[in-house]
């Protein structure tokens, strides 16, 4: 293995993902809540791989040509986040939220795998990232499969780092207005990414 190459994917990626985010909010969020944490790391990170490897065997070229996929995918992506952050808004007023992680409406494993979709595949920043900023950059290395690796290794440390991690907020978020104020930041931050999206 080309240690180099390894290293430089591997920081590549983790600088792209490290970024406060839709998804990155979302996995917190449900690493908080410990609701199904595995699952939701393992979708981002595998999505993520997908991606990168697409990137790096020049699905780039693709998007470079045809900009009204990436258009396309801007549009529902504002779409999405703002539903979503309307929604966060309002669980954040309700006077029956729930007062501790245990309390929390579990969210159904289907129901979380769709909106974690959502967060990835209908970012179009995601695209940018792994297709064409990690597909261009990897033309530079001596072996694409090792800085492809490298990219891919980051997701997954990063996404089970975050999801596993989170539960070390536990302690704060036995407080019931804890849960109000992380909804509200979560609601303000998807219309804020909504707005960045639809400006940019």
């Amino acid at each position: 293995m080309n240690a180099p190459d390894y290293i430089s994917g591997f920081l590549l990626g983790l600088s792209l993902i490290i970024a406060i985010g839709s998804q990155n909010a979302f996995v917190l969020k449900q690493g908080i809540k410990r609701e199904h944490i595995f699952y939701i790391c393992l979708f981002c990170a595998v999505s993520d791989a997908l991606l990168i490897s697409a990137g790096v065997a020049g699905f780039g070229a693709v998007t470079a040509r045809y900009p009204q996929v990436v258009e396309i995918a801007k549009l529902a992506g504002t779409v999405f986040l703002v539903g979503y952050g309307l929604q966060s808004l309002y669980a954040s007023l309700r006077l029956s939220h729930a007062l501790s992680a245990e309390g929390q409406v579990v969210t159904s494993l289907k129901k979380s795998l769709l909106l974690c979709f959502g967060f990835t595949w209908l970012n179009p920043h995601v695209y940018l990232d792994t297709l064409v900023l990690v597909g261009m950059v990897s033309t530079g290395a001596s072996s694409k499969l090792t800085f492809a690796s490298g990219a891919v290794s980051a997701s997954f440390f990063f996404f089970f780092a975050l999801g596993y991690g989170a539960r070390l907020l536990q302690p704060l978020f036995s407080k019931p207005k804890a849960w109000n104020i992380l909804d509200a930041l979560v609601g303000l931050l998807m219309l804020y990414l909504a707005w960045h999206l639809y400006s940019s």
